[in-house]
């Protein structure tokens, strides 16, 4: 392993381009000014600036170069600035899309380029307002580029803010470029963010953070497969049937319908990063999951911390996860840096993005 690219601000998300430029998007949460209130908002916005989470949003994307193939990219450009807490990132032919905030926004894009002066027009709203309590929002396109798939995380934590203001969150959205309109493909999601499509079935595959306050053991993130009108649980059940007595009010019919996840990540390891690894230069890594695990914020001892790699066989997990790269945290147990986004670029290397140490770590087999 070593640094791809350091000195950057945040960097949370990864898109790699046809022509092996890597897009990194330099962001973090806007202002939500009725998010965290109260004592146990004020100790969770402590607690989690102790973390890294608490610096301004650079609201840019940088484009990364490494022309020379050394593993280091030499050229380090802002490609596009002026956006609202940007995250995830597509191409689908002549257009960049990103996902803002509050709106799936496009631009045109020619490969080769390292900076675009023309401002992004809107595609889609996204849900956001004034709690907007998970802001990231990842994108993903079909395989035949028509449609967009956007993450949209809860407003709260077990829907203790009423449910009217969950309409379209802890979901994943369908966008259909061409008419503009969107519908919810999939519900119960507290908060999905990587999306992948899994090399072997074709499905849809997304990581899950998990509700809180129930312990350090309680409730498992998780990997799975996601089914076009499929509901997850959240807020009434956890990974299946395991009813949230915190809800109210209850709701039995939809408990009876929620769908298990297919594969437990630990609690709060808070998975964001999700790519399936197709290349050939890391064999032992053929055809399974790479998952970003940006770690706890709120348990005791810390976990996550670390890239790690689930195992496929047939379009399923097939077996227990392998660590690809921890040491964030020190000896102390104070965290030196927290891993988000992954990729894997043109060579076969594994990318991480790194939004503590503000670095974007390349992994490559040990020589």
């Amino acid at each position: 392993m070593k640094a791809f690219a350091t000195g950057l601000e945040h960097p949370r998300w990864l898109h790699v381009l046809p022509n092996g430029d890597v897009l990194v998007a330099e962001s973090n949460a806007p202002p939500k000014p009725k998010d965290g209130k109260g004592i146990k908002g004020a100790i969770m916005k402590l607690v989690m600036k102790k973390a890294g989470a608490g610096v301004p949003s650079a609201n840019r994307i940088t484009l990364l170069r490494d022309a020379d193939g050394d593993g280091v990219a030499e050229t380090k450009t802002v490609f596009l600035s002026g956006l609202n807490s940007p995250f995830g990132m597509q191409v689908i032919g002549g257009d960049l899309y990103i996902a803002n905030t509050d709106a799936v926004v496009k631009v045109a894009y020619a490969s080769g380029e390292t900076a675009i002066a023309a401002t992004p027009q809107k595609v889609a709203d996204l849900p956001a307002g004034s709690i907007n309590h998970h802001w990231t929002k990842n994108l993903l396109a079909s395989r035949d580029g028509k449609k967009l798939y956007a993450t949209v995380g809860s407003n709260s934590n077990v829907a203790e803010n009423g449910m009217a203001g969950e309409e379209n969150r802890a979901a994943i959205l369908e966008i259909d470029l061409t008419t503009g309109a969107t519908r919810r493909f999939a519900s119960g999601l507290r908060n999905p963010n990587g999306l992948a499509w899994e090399p072997h079935s074709g499905a849809l595959w997304t990581v899950v953070n998990e509700r809180d306050e129930l312990g350090s053991d309680l409730v498992p993130d998780y990997l799975t497969s996601v089914k076009d009108g499929g509901f997850y649980g959240w807020p009434y059940s956890y990974y299946g049937h395991h009813v949230d007595t915190r809800v109210a009010p209850q709701n039995p019919d939809m408990v009876a319908r929620s769908i298990v996840p297919d594969y437990a990540l630990g609690s709060h390891v808070a998975p964001l990063g999700l790519a399936f690894y197709s290349a050939t230069l890391m064999p032992q890594y053929a055809g399974g999951a790479v998952i970003g695990r940006h770690g706890s914020w709120n348990r005791n001892p810390r976990s996550g911390y670390d890239v790690i790699f689930v195992p496929f066989g047939g379009g399923r997990p097939a077996g227990a996860p392998q660590t690809i790269l921890d040491g964030f945290v020190n000896a102390e147990g104070k965290a030196m840096g927290r891993p988000v986004g992954v990729e894997v670029d043109k060579s076969g290397a594994i990318l991480v993005a790194d939004d503590v140490g503000n670095v974007v770590w390349r992994v490559t087999p040990a020589s």
